[in-house]
């Protein structure tokens, strides 16, 4: 059987895609390209599914959310903080797998930010 290899992309409708491009490079450092290439750094990625209830993604309108592999969560959720993003003031630890902030992004997308163990 053939498998995937990873997730290859991740697109998002936009009312202003260049301006969403600028905040996800100005605000996460997301570093692509002008085709949207971006090299990550290796590590874990999570493919979970979730109840169609649930209220994690934030807005029961959104179907996905973005999860982002960070180093520092605190001086990550600090500095967006200092940008005054939207930020939520809570984080969660989930033993054995690590720290969990959230952001949202300036289409109403809430963004994950994970500091794994």
């Amino acid at each position: 059987m053939e498998r995937v290899l990873g997730i290859g992309g991740y697109f998002l409708r936009a009312a202003d895609p260049a301006a969403l491009s600028a905040w996800y490079r100005d605000c996460l450092g997301l570093d692509a390209d002008e085709y949207g290439l971006w090299r990550q750094a290796p590590g874990a990625t999570v493919f979970a599914t979730f109840d169609a209830d649930t209220d994690y993604f934030g807005s029961p309108t959104q179907q996905t959310m973005l999860n982002f592999r960070v180093r520092d969560l605190d001086a990550m959720l600090a500095q967006l903080r200092a940008r005054g993003e939207d930020v939520a003031e809570e984080t969660q630890d989930m033993e054995g797998v690590g720290r969990f902030g959230w952001v949202t992004d300036p289409e109403g997308n809430r963004v994950e930010l994970w500091q794994p163990v």
